[in-house]
């Protein structure tokens, strides 16, 4: 998978004091899974390493629209406005990058160019600044971009956060390898299948209402119905997955164990249940515990969903409590 990401999160020297901001969970756990896409809006579009800080200003009279609000991108010590180079050089490398077949993008928190929310945006003159501002390279992806999964390596540090993520990007990632081969409403409607518990896990009307577009696939227009489906699956995924769904998801999945198991083992696997739903244990308790019984007894229709396994093991992102 290619995923794009801020220089400076990868250890590259490019930010304004010519420094880094190397992460090290991205570049040592998660990076050994994917192919970064590197790039630095502010070097790219021409700005030296070092370099002025920049900030963005209320811009009422004129600017660029971020997050719904005009501003200027302004280098503050000296007064230089960068507005038109950043946004004209993000909207055009944004477009460039929708082309490139990403399955996420990771930006640098607070950054003027990066920032994916809560950038601060100061008035004329100065003041502390309100964060409700989002970075121009930022808001120019979103725009071009608007079914990928993007995120800034501050909201990671949170363990449901970065499950969230890394999950739609492998979800992502299948999706993409489906609709770029020769694909069938067939095809659409096994993949439609495998992800009912990943899709009831974070939003159940998604799936119901995905359920109601694929029966009704059949002599839609190819292009309309993939991009319609893209569309609803990836916001569908965004919502996080929460420890009431989940017991839900795994409620259902013992159902399908029913006559296969006996009274103690469904007792067992029932009581794993109910310890992760009060907290005690991580999600990957119950959900071995499931997988096992699964394989063991050859259920199908179990084994064949993603949502027993929709992101390597060795990222370990459902062993936290």
């Amino acid at each position: 998978m290619r995923i794009g990401i801020s220089r400076c999160l990868l250890g590259d020297e490019v930010r304004w004091d010519g420094g880094h901001k190397r992460d090290a969970y991205l570049v040592d756990v998660f990076g050994p899974q994917v192919t970064w896409v590197p790039m630095c809006p502010e070097v790219e579009s021409g700005l030296p390493v070092p370099r002025p800080t920049m900030r963005l200003e209320h811009s009422p009279e004129g600017g660029t629209l971020v997050n719904g609000i005009l501003v200027r991108l302004i280098a503050p010590r000296t007064g230089v406005d960068w507005t038109d180079e950043m946004a004209g050089w993000s909207r055009q490398k944004a477009h460039a990058l929708a082309a490139q077949d990403l399955d996420g993008f990771i930006l640098k928190r607070d950054s003027p160019s990066c920032g994916l929310e809560r950038v601060k945006i100061y008035g004329g003159g100065g003041g502390v600044g309100e964060r409700k501002g989002r970075g121009l390279f930022a808001e120019a992806l979103l725009a071009a971009c608007s079914d990928l999964p993007v995120e800034e390596e501050g909201r990671l540090t949170d363990a449901r956060l970065r499950e969230n993520f890394i999950e739609r990007v492998f979800a992502h990632a299948r999706l993409r390898v489906l609709f770029d081969g020769r694909w069938t409403v067939g095809d659409l409607v096994r993949f439609h299948t495998a992800h009912k518990l990943t899709l009831l896990a974070h939003r159940p009307a998604t799936y119901k209402a995905l359920g109601v577009l694929v029966a009704g696939a059949k002599g839609r227009p190819r292009a309309e119905l993939r991009a319609e489906y893209t569309r609803a699956f990836m916001d569908g995924l965004r919502a996080l997955a929460t420890p009431a769904r989940h017991v839900n998801v795994m409620q259902h999945m013992l159902g399908y164990l029913r006559g296969l198991v006996d009274t103690g083992t469904r007792d067992e696997l029932a009581a794993s249940i109910e310890e992760y739903r009060k907290g005690h244990v991580p999600l990957v308790v119950p959900l071995t515990l499931l997988h096992h019984h699964a394989k063991r007894h050859r259920v199908e229709y179990l084994l064949g969903q993603t949502y027993l396994q929709p992101h390597p093991r060795e990222l370990a992102l459902r062993n936290h409590v």
